[in-house]
């Protein structure tokens, strides 16, 4: 309207348009004898003529990782109000002494950390990082580690704090999401550059059906996806 019309022209048509719009609220408040609310129903139309709101809302959600690699950076501005659902439920746990509501919550984070890496990088992203394949894979296990270990930090202090007698049992939930972000990472590159395709999809579910072929799982997509990256990184 700004760039159709000038100034005075501008203003007027906004009175109008505002008014037309207001109008059917002040005769409803004019009919109830609301004085006050009719004034205020005037009025309002004409004071916000002077205003322009910018619906455009430019908020990036903080994170504790780096930008690169991407995975955490980009998976955590997903998903980052799980993480409050997480934590709730480790704090209900220990209130109503559910232990295995807690070990649940840790299991819950280190789902939703597995997940991260379902998403495909550029061939010349990964080409970028110039390392050996070995090299490559072990920087993304151990930024993958790092920062699931800072996001369950909250939940598993809690939970060895208050049942502190089971925490063997916290820490074998913690490396069994361990193995899995190994396994995910990878899976992530046994067909890179393209997606994982449907056998290795269905290994990976096994895997979540009974967890001990883990063992057997990992190896067989390590050296997959160190014959896949031999044609990218060397």
């Amino acid at each position: 309207m700004k760039s159709i019309f000038d100034k005075k022209k501008y203003f007027k048509l906004r009175i109008i348009e505002n008014l037309i719009f207001a109008t059917p609220f002040i005769l409803f408040a004019i009919y109830k004898q609301e004085i006050l609310i009719t004034l205020i129903l005037i009025t309002s139309p004409l004071f916000l003529v002077v205003f322009n709101f910018n619906t455009r809302l430019n908020f990036t959600v903080p994170t504790p990782f780096g930008k690169k690699p991407f995975e955490f950076t980009v998976g955590f501005r997903n998903t980052f109000f799980v993480f409050p659902f997480a934590y709730l439920l480790a704090f209900i746990a220990v209130k109503v002494s559910n232990f295995n509501l807690g070990i649940f919550a840790i299991l819950v984070i280190g789902f939703i950390c597995c997940s991260y890496y379902s998403k495909i990088e550029n061939e010349y992203y990964v080409w970028n990082f110039s390392l050996s394949p070995k090299e490559f894979l072990l920087k993304k296990i151990k930024i993958a580690l790092f920062n699931f270990t800072l996001l369950v930090i909250p939940a598993i202090t809690l939970l060895s704090i208050f049942f502190f007698d089971q925490v063997d049992f916290i820490i074998g939930s913690v490396l069994l999401c361990y193995a899995y972000l190994v396994m995910v990472i990878y899976a992530k590159y046994v067909s890179f550059p393209n997606d994982k395709n449907l056998t290795h999809g269905i290994i990976v579910v096994s895997t979540f059906i009974f967890p001990p072929i883990i063992l057997i799982v990992i190896p067989f997509f390590y050296f997959q996806s160190i014959k896949r990256l031999n044609t990218i990184l060397e």
